[in-house]
């Protein structure tokens, strides 16, 4: 049994946004950390391990320095690290990542009792389609927005958050649930994981490795094979400093209408 955990490199977004000409992230001049919602779902395969002793394996793909941010995971308690990496992947939206990625899992190999467990979203994007949209071109039955789970016997029992309540679901394995962070609290890595997270296996998929796939088609994968694309990114200027009113209550009304006046505002 293997609890597979799909997690991406995200933009810090407490600090400045680079984007290239034609509208992608320039990932490599910002300062990065693993998407919120994946730490959740990799807390989950790590607490499914605990109960169960399963093999948990992270799944990212993108450039080679996020190798940083799977050793990190390894050092949390995960067994296995796989890197998706490629030119020819690189621009991908959800629709061809998604393609990317099944066609990864599928070279890891998914068993009848693996569990495959995605963040909700990722934060610089906010689609919530790449989770989804895994299950689909796998095949899979899954569970969005899970906010508790449990393992019993050969099904997985999930409770998913609504607008206005919850929803228990069972399903059978294989499967794919999207954590959301009401899930759970990620734990820290350990000085033992820390020692020994070099030393456990640690996979590169390049194109090569993938291109035999029926999923992997240079039309519908990278940036041109791409349905979506960003017609423009930016990042937001800076807003200015407030207008301090100083004075009684009444002379600060006064002097407040009289801005808003003057602006046309009243």
């Amino acid at each position: 049994m293997k609890a597979i955990v799909c997690v991406k490199q995200v933009p810090d977004t407490s600090g400045k946004v680079a984007v290239n000409p034609d509208g992608t992230l320039n990932r490599a001049s910002m300062q990065t950390i693993t998407n919120p919602d994946d730490m959740n779902a990799v807390e989950a395969a790590l607490r499914l391990k605990d109960e169960t002793g399963c093999k948990v394996v992270v799944v990212t793909m993108g450039p080679s320095p996020a190798e940083g941010m799977l050793r990190e995971l390894l050092a949390m308690g995960a067994d296995e690290a796989v890197l998706v990496s490629a030119r020819e992947f690189g621009g991908s939206d959800t629709y061809a990542t998604s393609q990317i990625l099944s066609a990864a899992i599928k070279k890891i190999g998914l068993d009848k009792d693996d569990v495959i467990f995605c963040g909700r979203q990722a934060i610089d994007g906010d689609t919530a389609q790449v989770g989804p949209q895994i299950a689909e071109k796998l095949g899979l039955p899954q569970v969005s927005y899970v906010a508790n789970v449990t393992r019993e016997g050969d099904k997985v029992v999930c409770k998913r958050m609504l607008e206005d309540g919850y929803m228990v679901v069972e399903t059978t394995t294989p499967c794919l649930l999207t954590c959301i962070k009401e899930l759970n609290e990620p734990r820290y890595m350990t000085m033992q994981g820390i020692s020994e997270c070099y030393n456990k296996p640690y996979t590169v998929l390049d194109f090569e490795a993938l291109k035999d796939d029926p999923l992997i088609d240079l039309t519908t994968i990278g940036l041109k094979g791409s349905p979506t694309n960003i017609f423009k990114s930016f990042t937001p200027p800076q807003k200015g400093t407030g207008m301090m009113l100083e004075g009684s209550g009444r002379e600060t009304t006064d002097k407040l209408a009289g801005i808003l006046a003057a602006k046309h505002v009243i």
